[in-house]
């Protein structure tokens, strides 16, 4: 009886933000180290089905780093990484857009439909949302540097994907763009899922990945900082507490904010259902990060 009671609490517990956050957007960013586990990712979508039932409108937003990898060994590729990001040329853009855009994105769509929710994937080959150019980069001379199909968004179909949650489907969204003369781009997913949430004016945009947010002590767990404004999270950058790759992550947050999007999380997607205990719990499991 007492664990029964206990389910009943955690019930009315989640009651409050079921109500609070009904018919708003949350936005879900999934890594590609979070693919790489399907047993961790099947309750990841299991916890977006719940999500979409009791009325959110979840959309989900992928990259698939690890797979394209494997399929780039398989094919005898070298990955070519410029300042960190991939270079794509044409051979590397056609198993991008087959892997991501296809492979994953389909079978991520199908999933959630065997798991009882109903899904839309959204790629070439159905309907593109994601438009955008070339981007180039400099080097230390101020010279230009080439990164092949790579692209950085300019604009995302927003008429599509609000159509597509107000009759329950859950949008799942590639990391991939077309350039303003139709030419296929490579886009990193978490400027791409920033780039959706802003469009949406989305009241949540979540990053699931293999990090459980930002910690005090990058080396103790129990640092974790549950809640961060705009400003906090300049000084621990300042300070040198978030370093890293997690600087231009939180930097971007921070932009993301500043352009509409209510609250950001980062959260381990390695635990089990951590959306929901994000979402829909008071203490949460991750950090949030709000403008202010």
């Amino acid at each position: 009886m007492q664990e029964a009671i206990a389910k009943a609490d955690t019930l009315i517990e989640a009651l409050g933000w079921i109500r609070r956050f009904r018919d708003k957007v949350t936005v879900i960013k999934l890594g590609g180290s979070l693919l790489e586990h399907p047993e961790l990712l099947l309750h990841v979508l299991i916890d977006i089905v719940f999500m979409e039932t009791v009325g959110m409108r979840p959309v989900v937003v992928h990259g698939g780093g690890a797979a394209i990898s494997r399929a780039m060994d398989a094919a005898g590729i070298v990955p070519r990484f410029i300042q960190g990001r991939r270079y794509t040329d044409d051979r590397s853009l056609e198993i991008v857009e087959r892997v991501l855009g296809y492979e994953l994105n389909e079978w991520l769509a199908a999933r959630i439909e065997e798991l009882g929710g109903r899904a839309m994937n959204l790629n070439f080959r159905t309907t593109n949302v994601l438009f955008g150019e070339r981007i180039t980069l400099t080097d230390e001379h101020g010279e230009a540097v080439d990164l092949g199909h790579v692209g950085q968004l300019t604009r995302v179909d927003r008429a599509v994907i609000d159509n597509l949650c107000y009759a329950g489907q859950v949008p799942v969204i590639p990391s991939l763009c077309l350039g303003p003369n139709g030419e296929k781009l490579n886009v990193n997913a978490d400027t791409a899922a920033m780039a959706v949430a802003q469009a949406l004016g989305a009241e949540k945009l979540v990053f699931l990945s293999d990090v459980s947010g930002v910690l005090l002590d990058r080396d103790d767990p129990h640092t974790l900082v549950h809640s961060l404004n705009a400003s906090e999270a300049r000084r621990l950058i300042q300070d040198g507490v978030v370093g890293g790759g997690m600087i231009p992550k939180v930097e971007a947050c921070i932009e993301t904010l500043s352009k509409g999007v209510r609250k950001i999380h980062i959260i381990d997607g390695r635990i089990r259902h951590s959306l929901l205990l994000e979402v829909y719990t008071t203490s949460g499991i991750g950090t949030e990060i709000v403008l202010e």
